[in-house]
């Protein structure tokens, strides 16, 4: 036991350790996942799937669950959602993105404002708070992490050829419809453990920008699935020194400080880096 509290004074015993070690975490999954969202242009997705998360929160309050597992079951949900409405033919996607996202965000609000027996930071929910990390929430985010990027490197190839040509990929009986749902489950379950840390507003850019950053500065697929995680790192960690250097909001400063990596990104003339892409499909 002893040797425990030796082992963790080091790496969590300060509340600016533990973020770090919760971000570049974090990071590690939202990077190569990330990849997806920009090849598959569903960063309006991405958006209704991270709205739905404060629906999330407000009943996982009024029911007395888990938070996480209450996010992730209403992200779920939601997607499951979207694929049924996709079926009926009736409105475009992106309408109905438009309608699930509101709405999932508005019925959030209005329970959060039935909750008054509850004491809610909707500032925190809305733009994360990763200072406040605790051990069990890096466990959370390790565990869940490890659990994501496993599925998505079994599931990599088809997964790869659905996104690159959904007629192919069922030509080679890769089914694409399965690894739509597949993605969907893997995207709520990486927002049920990130909202905590970058909010419920942020999530999306933290899964975005970097993975737009190392679509110009990678030549394959898998170079830009760990490209963009390495962003995602410096993001992290950039972003926490400057909050702590200029007293500004944590996560808001992740995502500036990806920001600015895609800025500089642009200075990079990668077609003489790599010559002509190799993932153009994708």
């Amino acid at each position: 036991m002893d040797m425990l509290l030796v082992w963790e004074a080091p790496m969590f015993g300060d509340f600016f350790s533990r973020a770090l070690i919760a971000g570049v975490g974090l990071a590690a999954v939202t990077g190569p996942l990330g990849c997806f969202v920009v090849w598959r242009r569903m960063s309006y997705f991405g958006d209704t799937m991270a709205h739905s998360a404060l629906l999330g929160v407000a009943l996982s309050i009024l029911l007395s669950i888990n938070m996480t597992f209450g996010v992730f079951a209403v992200a779920a949900l939601v997607a499951g959602a979207l694929l049924l409405l996709q079926k009926q033919n009736t409105l475009s996607t992106d309408a109905l993105l438009g309608i699930l996202s509101h709405a999932s965000l508005a019925v959030g609000l209005v329970i959060v404002g039935f909750l008054t027996q509850v004491r809610i930071d909707l500032m925190a929910f809305l733009f994360g708070d990763i200072l406040a990390v605790s051990v069990q929430d890096i466990a959370i985010i390790y565990g869940g992490g490890i659990a994501i990027l496993a599925i998505l490197i079994l599931n990599w190839r088809p997964l790869l050829a659905a996104t690159v040509s959904p007629e192919l990929a069922e030509a080679e009986g890769l089914k694409p419809e399965v690894s739509k749902i597949i993605l969907m489950i893997l995207m709520a379950s990486v927002i049920a453990i990130a909202m905590k840390l970058v909010g419920v507003m942020l999530i999306t850019s933290l899964l975005i920008i970097p993975a737009a950053t190392a679509r110009r500065l990678s030549a394959t697929p898998e170079m830009m699935a760990v490209v963009a995680a390495v962003l995602g790192a410096v993001a992290v960690v950039g972003g926490l020194f400057g909050s702590r250097s200029w007293d500004t909001a944590s996560g808001p400063s992740i995502v500036v400080m990806a920001l600015a990596i895609f800025l500089v990104s642009l200075l990079v003339p990668t077609a003489r880096l790599f010559g002509r892409r190799e993932h153009n499909g994708a």
